[in-house]
């Protein structure tokens, strides 16, 4: 492997960088028109200009991506996170035109990523599922019967979906009707299909994901937990790990049962397998990310591993360089992800950042995609930063936390900072008693 393409932008391709840059691996970065003056396409070893602004004309044009890879001598393409990381399609293209994608095959990407198929491969493998349906459900009148079937509560998902999007709680069948229409809409939108099931919704679960690696030999281990339970609209923003929940046996069962389902469908890569857990540490199957996570630095920080050199090694066909036995909780880290948007609506706040000078503190990382200067722009995902503080303890990662939230300065747009510090001060927050309906009770408390 002597140079990657990364198909993807801002923060996640400069961390990508970094690594390859430490391996000696040349880079090369694509970037839009809105993107040219970014810092990722100035610190990459090359860079392609690939189109216009909006994604599908860009960092979606596949056919731009591998000329750019073709013209640049690239052997291997990483993608990031979002994107193209999980499209099957893209994966394949790259092996046919003898690019080492950087990532899972395209076939697991493909099994993992149509959640029904998902669910009945881990109800095989002895993963707990979620109770639901076993296929799609093509009229109102279907998601009806399978909700009256499982009980309301539900959760309306898209089958193809992922990260919070066409997904609804429907507490009744009024609300079910109501909601299937536009949930199907989302869904054809953003995944280009519109299938839909249904299953049991967990009222006030803990939303806690497993980090694993799995080699070309057979092998593959957990990197320990991430707690991502603090959430709006079903998308993360404040990640930590160790779990405040989770005691040693449950977390035993919780990272035996992620590498289970790994190996149930022959996982190579660097993944995540997310799953809910009630209040009494019953737990369920929720996803497989078969790519790398925004918050896989709070896995680095825990454990000082770095995920990116994982895949590096996995891609070219070597063993994992570390053992299970190996791999321990060194320190207790946060991932604070910071947002343009409104720190109470939570809109985008697209706009010129005037300022910006990210916290530099002992035990303080911040892996960002902007700097002063940088215009903001409405076409991609409003993460302008994501923070991410380690501690001997919890409660010195808190501190830490608050700190550097306190010592970011960002000027010329709006950010989820005061949201974020308000969460930091939260007692619920501090005890580690909270659940993926944190942000939502701490508005009904102040409505």
């Amino acid at each position: 492997m002597r140079k990657v393409l990364i198909a993807n932008r801002g923060e996640i391709a400069r961390r990508i960088i970094r690594t390859c840059r430490a391996q000696g691996v040349a880079t090369v970065a694509v970037f839009s028109e809105a993107d040219r003056d970014l810092p990722f396409v100035r610190e990459a070893d090359e860079a392609v200009h690939i189109g216009p602004p909006p994604v599908p004309h860009s960092y979606l044009n596949v056919e731009a991506i591998i000329a750019a890879a073709r013209e640049t001598g690239a052997d291997a393409v990483h993608p990031g996170y979002g994107l193209l990381s999980e499209n099957a399609a893209f994966a394949r293209r790259c092996r046919d035109e003898g690019l080492v994608f950087i990532g899972p095959s395209p076939e697991v990407i493909a099994q993992m990523g149509d959640k029904l198929t998902a669910r009945r491969v881990m109800r095989e493998a002895g993963v707990p599922v979620v109770p639901g349906c076993e296929d799609p459900v093509n009229t109102p009148d279907e998601a009806a019967r399978v909700a009256a079937g499982i009980g309301y509560p539900v959760m309306l998902k898209a089958s193809a979906g992922g990260g919070g999007i066409g997904m609804q709680v429907c507490r009744d069948e009024a609300e079910l009707r109501q909601a299937y229409q536009s949930a199907r809409g989302r869904a054809k939108a953003y995944f280009g299909s519109d299938a839909m099931y249904v299953e049991a919704y967990v009222e006030s679960p803990r939303h806690i994901e497993v980090q694993i690696a799995g080699d070309a030999h057979g092998t593959v281990i957990h990197l320990l937990e991430r707690e991502c339970s603090i959430q709006r609209r079903h998308q993360k923003v404040l990640e930590e790990s160790p779990s405040p929940f989770l005691d040693e046996l449950a977390r035993q069962r919780l990272c035996e049962a992620a590498v289970t389902a790994a190996r149930a469908v022959g996982y190579t890569g660097v993944g995540t397998v997310e799953f809910i857990m009630d209040g009494k540490k019953n737990f369920y199957f929720l996803e497989m990310n078969t790519r790398l996570q925004v918050e896989h630095p709070v896995t680095e920080e825990m454990t000082g591993l770095d995920l990116v050199a994982l895949q590096l090694e996995i891609a070219r066909g070597n063993p994992l360089p570390v053992a299970q036995a190996e791999v321990k909780a060194l320190r207790h880290a946060i991932e604070l992800r910071v947002y343009a948007e409104d720190p109470v609506t939570f809109l985008p706040s697209p706009g010129t950042i005037t300022f910006y000078r990210p916290p530099q503190m002992d035990g303080v990382r911040v892996d960002d995609g902007v700097e002063t200067g940088t215009q903001v722009t409405p076409f991609y995902d409003p993460m302008i930063a994501k923070v991410i503080v380690s501690g001997t303890n919890r409660e010195e990662a808190i501190r830490r936390a608050q700190e550097a939230m306190r010592q970011f300065e960002v000027t010329g747009i709006k950010t989820n900072i005061p949201f974020l510090l308000e969460v930091l001060g939260d007692e619920a927050f501090r005890r580690g008693a909270y659940t993926t309906r944190f942000v939502e009770e701490r508005k009904e408390k102040t409505t």
